[in-house]
């Protein structure tokens, strides 16, 4: 089955997708930089009643993604990783490329600081 990926939030899911980034860049994981949510992996799943979201954070001079476990409700949020975005060695999925957008600020802020850029992508890793 192939995964959708969505730049769009659904607005049902913004309060999770929110608790799950605030935890997130509380997180070691993080190493400082602060992530936005830049897409969201079967987003029909998690509006169907799971507890697991799947997200595409980008922040400093990455983007990953992770999967979270969050439950309850209002502003009492409960978020865990989740280890469903992940294969058996502990890698990302290769076949998941970023969303439209997702770097675009981050090459627009490169490119003024230098005359080009060289974009690498190998097997799909991004």
């Amino acid at each position: 089955m192939k995964q959708q990926v969505s730049e769009t939030i659904p607005d049902a899911l913004v309060p999770r997708v929110e608790a799950a980034v605030a935890w997130f860049n509380d997180s070691p994981d993080a190493q400082g930089s602060t992530f936005t949510a830049t897409g969201i992996i079967d987003a029909d799943r998690a509006l169907s009643g799971a507890d697991e979201i799947r997200l595409i954070l980008c922040g400093g001079d990455r983007c990953e993604q992770h999967s979270f476990n969050v439950t309850g409700s209002g502003n009492r949020w409960t978020v865990t990783l989740s280890g469903g975005g992940q294969n058996q060695q502990g890698k990302p999925q290769a076949e998941l490329d970023p969303p439209p957008g997702a770097r675009l600020s981050w090459l627009d802020a490169v490119m003024a600081q230098h005359a080009f850029v060289v974009l690498l992508f190998y097997r799909g890793f991004w």
